[in-house]
């Protein structure tokens, strides 16, 4: 059998193409210069870095520059599946990485005392717009809902879209407002968790309804899933953790200590993949327990440092190719358009702040968390996609929500930011961030010291 026959007959496929490597190589550098360079303007003005990297991508995407430019817009980002796939495979990497860091700043030792006020935020946050969402479903036109469609499925599809939150995006929010080690980054990263658990899991039995019907084995078995994650997570997880971050800090290398947090990072995104869940709510629980550890995290700044600066300007520009703005050209659709978006605000920051109050939070607390719940982001664009894809959502219901997606993440970090400015610091946060900086800002080394010193 000759060389050739052999190749042929081989199972591994074979390399990306040269021309496919080359559109990967310069989508990369293009989104990464327009992230970076519009997230350093946004900066400038008082706003965090992402938005400006959300804008980028919607600049970048069929809003502008494939009406601007077509030629140019068909080469940068072809409607090839395969092209497209490459790029989102970037940004997951990125998106998984951001949230495993945000997760390790989460003290799952206060989560005992947050449970309850979280409890009570994400329930407010989520039961108020759900209720919100699928109210203005059922009400919706049928040129907003197809024809073909279930008015109860379609109903309850705008319902979760309105009423999730984007862990991804109000990770990076409060990490670059440096509010993560604060109680009130704590309790929204927190309700968040749930609120992006709930949001999967009602996702998964609505998409359940759309192509095969409810069926009780499928709703019992996602709820089984989530139930064993956390369980195991609460019991046998941390100390296990513990276990490999202590050997993995302990060889001195904080290149070890990188590559063990990565690959556990990746594994636990698979394993709820896996299991039919988000691989974000893996990433999320596993940083959550290496967090836990009380193991010194300055070796891992650098990994912190190349996601912050690369990895999440990336998906976050990536997230906004995906919207299409120019869609919003009727009157009609326009008044819908801003009918929905008060509607989501309102609702999601309603439900919140209700919730933060029963909590015994104060007035600005509430509107903090009102404010830090209400970014959908890229969340909404991936269930958005999703009821595209199984013909529940039409164009235009899509391009809406998108637009929510949109300002709802644009307009939280500078609300946040204010109300948060009015909270004075305690004691028990201090001590917090000064082991969460550590992460941010890495001690430098003797010798480094001893010059700085000179």
């Amino acid at each position: 059998m000759g060389p050739a026959m052999i190749l042929a007959s081989s199972p591994i496929a074979p390399p990306i193409p040269a021309h496919a490597l080359l559109v990967l190589l310069v989508q990369l550098a293009v989104l990464l210069v327009s992230a970076r360079g519009l997230g350093a303007v946004v900066s400038r003005v008082g706003l965090p870095s992402i938005v400006g990297e959300l804008v980028a991508g919607v600049l970048l995407g069929p809003s502008l520059l494939a009406h601007a430019w077509p030629t140019a817009s068909h080469w940068l980002f072809p409607a090839q599946g395969e092209q497209a796939h490459l790029l989102d495979a970037v940004g997951q990497v990125g998106v998984l990485l951001l949230v495993g860091l945000a997760g390790m700043q989460l003290e799952l030792d206060g989560i005992k005392q947050r449970v309850g006020n979280a409890a009570a935020v994400s329930i407010a946050g989520l039961v108020v717009p759900l209720a919100l969402g699928i109210g203005c479903g059922l009400l919706a036109p049928v040129p907003l809902r197809p024809d073909h469609t279930s008015p109860a499925v379609f109903a309850m599809f705008m319902g979760i879209a309105i009423c999730v939150s984007a862990i991804p995006v109000i990770a990076k929010t409060l990490m670059e407002l440096d509010l993560t080690h604060r109680n009130v980054g704590q309790l929204i990263l927190t309700a968040g968790m749930i609120d992006d658990a709930v949001g999967w899991f009602l996702l998964s039995v609505v998409s359940a309804m759309a192509t095969h019907g409810l069926r009780t084995a499928t709703v019992l078995t996602s709820l089984g899933y989530l139930a064993g994650i956390v369980v195991f997570a609460l019991t046998l997880g941390r100390p296990l953790a513990q276990l490999i971050m202590r050997r993995a800090t302990g060889s001195g290398d904080p290149s070890t200590a990188i590559g063990v947090v990565v690959i556990l990072l990746f594994a636990s995104a698979a394993a709820t993949q896996s299991l039919g869940l988000e691989a974000i709510l893996g990433t999320f629980l596993c940083g959550s327990l290496l967090g836990s550890t009380r193991v010194d995290l300055a070796p891992l700044a650098p990994l912190n440092q190349v996601v912050m600066s690369v990895l999440a300007p990336l998906f976050f520009a990536t997230a906004g190719l995906r919207m299409d703005l120019s869609g919003l050209t009727t009157v009609p659709l326009l008044l819908a358009a801003l009918g929905i978006l008060v509607m989501a605000i309102v609702g999601k920051f309603l439900g919140a702040y209700l919730g933060g109050t029963v909590s015994g939070l104060s007035r600005t607390e509430s509107i903090a968390l009102g404010a830090g719940m209400n970014a959908r982001g890229v969340i909404e664009v991936i269930i958005a996609m999703v009821g595209l894809r199984l013909g529940v959502l039409s164009i235009e219901a899509y391009t809406i929500l998108i637009l929510v997606a949109v300002v709802t993440s644009v307009m939280a970090p500078p609300i946040l930011r204010r109300a948060m400015a009015r909270i004075d610091v305690t004691d028990a946060e201090s001590a917090r961030a000064t082991r969460t900086l550590a992460l941010i800002r890495p001690t430098p080394s003797p010798p480094e010291t001893q010059r700085e010193a000179g």
